[in-house]
């Protein structure tokens, strides 16, 4: 049993990750190249479908970890488990200080009610985005550590 809840939970953070690093480092290139206004049409759809799936996934992964971490308290790997928790925490922490109040704006954006500054906020986003997913990806590395 505790060997499925490893494998899963582990899944679950790798496909989290996988997400977020295609917004970072794919999908947003994607819309800064579109023509006209769509690129912030684009990311306020990103920012509304995103922003509704991603903290079930967050805070689900912050719990199959504390679930591994408690389950397999005595091996010699939970700091490695505890740590990918704590990164995870951290993760959260810095999405709710930092990404949800810029992307609570900009998922009602349109080119008709959008700040001037627009872009200038979304960049602010994507720099701490950018953190964020170098956050999960060491979280995860961890994860898979412990495994091995």
């Amino acid at each position: 049993m505790l060997n499925a809840l490893e494998i899963v939970t582990t899944v679950i953070v790798g496909l989290m990750v996988g997400v977020e690093f295609s917004v970072a480092f794919v999908m947003n290139r994607i819309f800064d190249a579109l023509p006209d206004d769509n690129d912030q049409l684009a990311r306020s759809h990103g920012g509304r479908m995103l922003g509704a799936v991603m903290p079930v996934w967050y805070i689900g992964s912050v719990a199959l970890v504390a679930v591994w971490a408690v389950a397999d308290w005595h091996h010699h790997r939970t700091g490695l488990v505890v740590t990918a928790g704590a990164l995870l925490i951290l993760s959260v922490i810095m999405s709710l200080l930092l990404l949800v109040p810029i992307n609570n704006q900009g998922k009602t954006w349109t080119p008709e009610n959008r700040p001037a500054d627009w872009k200038e906020q979304m960049n602010r986003w994507d720099r701490f985005h950018y953190v964020r997913v170098a956050v999960i990806i060491a979280a995860f590395t961890l994860l898979v550590t412990a495994l091995a």
